[in-house]
């Protein structure tokens, strides 16, 4: 991709998913998502049922008469984003890719951030850490995060996601609000639930799983050459077997649950969308759903 398609891509992306951010969730994310807790605002004259603690003394002992101190909320945040780019990404039967369904998504939050004028930073991932783009605050920063996103090649293709949450752990010492996009097609031995745990404890912690229609349901479509995008095996299934189908079918379904029992146990709030379907409503759902 050349420097003059490149923009034009981030341009592209720039309109369609800052108009989904200001049109669509303005005011959601917002409330979705609380601040760090309160902080100082100004001082007033003490009413009769303010709490004594409040008092500031130092005002009161200039003016000999009671003020206390009045605190809001918080709302800056840190947004983090923690984007799968293993090689499982490059794919879809339909729809378009998962990589460039993450990016969308990526950059939809990142503009709603924009709005609230929170910091966004980024954790590129595969079965290490890929690179980290500290948070910061801007439109020119969530431009060069998609240009990032876009372009950037990975040195490995497979996928551990709590080695992005334990780097999450070491970098974000003050609470955070983040998400995990990534289609979770992880070996087995890479789970930690305490890792999950952790995070979801310590984190405003959500996650976004983008999957392929074909990976929940194999299609009857014959004798079929399949390769993994991770590791590069290749392999010819005969997707004419009923018995291979249902054993495609009940893997499937043992990994989603596995996944869901991870996430209830750790508090994190999650949502799958497909490669063809409607991400926006998806977020919505999140949005409304942490609202309530």
């Amino acid at each position: 991709m050349d420097t003059q398609d490149l923009l034009k891509k981030v341009r592209k992306i720039e309109i369609k998913t800052r108009g989904l951010s200001s049109n669509i969730f303005a005011g959601q994310y917002h409330s979705a998502f609380k601040g760090r807790g309160m902080a100082f605002s100004e001082v007033r004259e003490y009413q009769f049922g303010d709490d004594v603690r409040d008092i500031d003394w130092n005002v009161t002992a200039r003016f000999n008469h009671p003020f206390v101190k009045v605190f809001e909320e918080e709302r800056e945040l840190t947004l983090m984003l923690l984007v799968d780019v293993s090689g499982s990404l490059d794919f879809a039967t339909r729809g378009q890719l998962k990589r460039d369904m993450a990016t969308e998504m990526a950059a939809t939050l990142a503009f709603s951030a924009l709005q609230n004028n929170d910091k966004i930073g980024m954790i590129f991932f595969s079965d290490h850490i890929e690179k980290y783009i500290p948070p910061k605050k801007g439109r020119k920063h969530i431009l060069y995060l998609i240009r990032e996103m876009l372009t950037f090649e990975p040195s490995s293709r497979k996928t551990d996601v709590c080695q992005a949450l334990e780097f999450l752990l070491q970098v974000m010492k003050r609470r955070c609000t983040a998400f995990v996009i990534s289609d979770f097609m992880m070996p087995e031995s890479s789970y930690d639930n305490t890792v999950f745990r952790l995070a979801g404890r310590k984190h405003d912690l959500m996650s976004i799983q983008v999957y392929d229609r074909w990976a929940a349901d194999l299609p009857d479509v014959g004798l079929l050459k399949v390769v993994d995008a991770e590791t590069g095996t290749e392999q010819y299934v005969d997707t004419s077997s009923r018995k291979l189908r249902r054993l495609y079918s009940d893997h499937w379904k043992q990994c989603q649950q596995k996944l869901k029992d991870t996430f209830t146990m750790s508090h994190i709030d999650c949502i799958s969308v497909t490669t063809d379907g409607d991400y926006v409503k998806a977020l919505k759902g999140m949005f409304d759903m942490r609202i309530r």
